[in-house]
């Protein structure tokens, strides 16, 4: 073992074992927060601009973040999403465009209906009486659900709260700035129940998968040093057996 072939393979395996060793390390500290965001911040109303701005994606830590935006309907925007639950009940969404700044907007869930015709009922009204008001609405800040194909039978159907889905369906939309999330307001208006939107459960300040991922780099670390150990026994124990042989031929 103590060859120049094995030394070198030897320092070969620890070059590996390093590598496993740093990466371990790093995946280490991915998986603990040392700076994690404090129990409840969710549930202190903060101004939107101070969450999120336009066009960006929302923060992992402030995903159901309660916030308020001052802004102004804007008209024909009033539309109903499908596929929405409430305590585990199915039923439909009025959602609105927002206006909080020249050429830029937010998309707004404003309540729920369990019937269809009570959606478009709650909707015609707003579509009456909403546009050109001004209005603060205060709710909880959540991440676009993407963008889904409708079906070929109903290509205007909405099943998924996505304001790049909206964006497509709203007026004077030309060269408009748009928040990915989407604030789902506490209180709905005449004729919708107040959307259910708990605060969003608290975040573990260790990440077990990461953890799970340094252990493995351990592990790759160590059947480095295996590989070596077990290739140099076994050309040592060929030339154990082969003086061996040698010497029961030679007597």
């Amino acid at each position: 073992m103590l060859r120049p072939r094995w030394i070198g393979v030897l320092a070969l395996c620890l070059l590996v074992a390093g590598v496993f060793a740093f990466l371990g390390q790093w995946q280490l500290g991915r998986a603990i927060e040392t700076d994690p965001v404090p129990a409840g911040v969710t549930e202190d109303v903060r101004p939107l601009d101070d969450v999120v701005v336009p066009g960006e994606y929302l923060p992992e830590p402030y995903v159901g973040q309660r916030t308020e935006a001052t802004g102004t309907w804007i008209g024909g925007d009033f539309l109903v999403v499908s596929s929405r639950y409430n305590d585990d009940v199915e039923g439909y969404w009025v959602t609105g465009q927002l206006r909080v700044a020249d050429g830029v907007s937010i998309a707004v869930a404003l309540g729920w209906a369990q019937d269809r015709d009570d959606a478009d009922a709650a909707a015609t009204a707003l579509e009456q009486t909403a546009p050109g008001v001004d209005v603060t609405i205060t709710g909880r800040l959540i991440s676009d659900e993407g963008v889904q194909v409708p079906p070929a039978d109903d290509p205007q159907r909405l099943d998924r709260m996505s304001p790049a889905a909206l964006l497509n369906h709203w007026h004077d939309a030309d060269r408009l700035a748009v928040y990915r999330p989407y604030l789902a307001s506490a209180e709905a208006p005449d004729g919708l129940v107040d959307i259910s939107s708990p605060a969003p459960e608290e975040q573990s300040p260790v990440n077990w998968l990461n953890v799970f991922y340094a252990a493995e780099w351990a592990i790759f670390a160590g059947f480095a040093f295996y590989i070596w150990y077990r290739l140099a026994k076994d050309a040592w124990e060929r030339e154990v057996e082969d003086i061996e042989d040698a010497a029961a031929t030679a007597s």
